[in-house]
């Protein structure tokens, strides 16, 4: 997403469920970006873990000053390519946490949060993964990936594109109207949405989970083991903050 100043910094949130403590690795990207074709890309991001009452649990600007989370990241394989790229390895009990990128001294360009469990055996879960960001048009909407893993089984997930309900939350340009796109990995449409009611609106309201705002999309998916890509934007080419979640139903 675009990484901007003030409230338009990219914040990933993140909920784990269960009842024993669970190790994650976030990343916070921006130059190895530019391989991939991202133009703009942020130029050194700076990454903030915290916890649901927004006190800060760590913090990190290039990975490999933290020795013993560098190490454990090289041993996962989540080595960012840039020494320029943020990441923290951190042991958290179940709840509620956010990552918050920005550029320092205040750079903007586009970057990628991203979160991974590096606990899969345990009985708790990463059961919610969400990006709020600045939306905007072409390459610079709001993009949410995740990946389902296993070898077998489907898992049913809700995808949800939120934007006038955060007005509400005292988010100022909120995005009016969302739509919402899931493809899978070879970028191939499963399934949109502009406004949830108009699809799977009882399905939706039996999760517990249905949008504040009528003009608010969302997609209920059973999805098999794979990589999976949401995307938002404004209807009729609008702008604003918008913000993308994706539920892990089982």
């Amino acid at each position: 997403m675009a990484v901007e100043t003030g409230d338009n910094v990219a914040i990933g949130g993140f909920i784990i469920s269960g009842n024993s403590p669970k190790k994650v690795a976030v990343r916070g990207l921006g130059p190895s970006l530019q391989s991939a074709g991202i133009s703009h890309a942020l130029v050194d991001p700076m990454l903030e873990l915290r916890s649901a009452d927004q006190s800060m649990i760590a913090s990190n600007d290039n990975w490999r000053d933290n020795a013993a989370s560098a190490a454990q990241l090289q041993a996962n394989g989540l080595a960012p390519r840039s020494n320029l790229e943020a990441a923290i390895v951190a042991t958290l009990s179940p709840g509620t946490y956010t990552a918050v990128v920005s550029g320092r001294n205040g750079s903007t360009g586009m970057g990628l949060i991203e979160v991974y469990d590096l606990d899969q055996a345990s009985d708790t879960l990463l059961a919610n993964i969400s990006t709020r960001g600045l939306v905007r048009t072409g390459d610079n909407v709001l993009i949410g990936g995740f990946i389902l893993g296993g070898t077998s089984g489907q898992t049913n997930i809700l995808i949800r594109a939120i934007g006038p309900s955060l007005g509400k939350a005292g988010i100022a340009n909120a995005l009016a109207n969302p739509t919402l796109e899931l493809r899978d990995s070879n970028g191939l449409l499963l399934q949109s949405n502009d406004n949830w009611k108009d699809q799977q609106r009882a399905a939706i309201e039996n999760t517990g989970l249905a949008p504040a705002s009528d003009r608010e999309a969302a997609i209920l998916v059973t999805l098999s083991p794979g990589a999976y890509t949401a995307i938002t934007a404004g209807q009729d080419g609008t702008m604003g903050v918008g913000l993308i979640e994706v539920f892990n139903l089982r």
